[in-house]
C-alpha cells in the first residue's frame, strides 16, 4: 500500500518539529517531506529523478528566497499541479494574505496563535487540524 506523501513549507525549525511531533499522533502511514522556502518546495515537486506528488501541501507564507504566495503562483499556473490540497499555516492575519491565498485556490488558512504570556507557540490548533482535517484527507474519507 502506498504511504500517503505530506510537504511541509515552513522556514522555522521550532514549527517543523512541532508539527512532526503532533504528526506522529496519527496512526497513519506517511512520508514526510520538509521544504524551507518555496524554491525548494517547487525543487521538491519537479525533482527529474524521483518528483513527489503529496496528498496534502502545508505551507507558511512569511519565508526567505521565494514565500508561500509566489509559491502558490508559480503552482497554480502548473496543470499538473491543479488538483493538490494546500493549506496555509501562518502568523500573518493580513485580510490581503487571506484574499491571494484564496483567490489562488487554497484547501484552509489557519493563524499559528502565538502566546505572548510564556513566549512559547501553542500546539492545540495544530492539534486539532492534524487529528481532524488531516487525517480526514490521508484517510480519503
Amino acid at each position: 500500500m502506498k504511504k500517503n506523501t505530506i510537504l511541509l513549507v515552513e522556514d522555522d525549525e521550532l514549527d517543523v518539529i512541532s508539527f512532526e511531533r503532533t504528526l506522529k499522533k496519527l496512526d497513519i502511514e506517511y512520508d514526510l517531506y520538509v521544504a524551507h522556502n518555496g524554491k525548494e518546495a517547487l525543487n521538491l515537486l519537479t525533482d527529474v529523478t524521483k518528483p513527489i506528488h503529496p496528498e496534502v501541501i502545508l505551507l507558511d507564507l512569511n519565508m526567505p528566497k521565494m514565500n508561500g504566495i509566489e509559491f502558490l503562483k508559480v503552482l497554480r499556473n502548473e496543470k499538473r499541479f491543479e488538483d493538490l490540497k494546500v493549506f496555509i499555516m501562518t502568523t500573518s492575519s493580513e485580510f490581503s494574505d487571506r484574499s491571494t491565498a484564496d483567490d489562488l485556490g487554497i484547501s484552509g488558512y489557519f493563524i499559528k496563535p502565538l502566546s505572548y504570556t510564556d513566549n512559547t507557540k501553542r500546539t492545540d490548533s495544530m492539534d486539532s487540524f492534524i487529528q481532524f482535517h488531516l487525517r480526514k484527507i490521508l484517510n480519503k474519507e
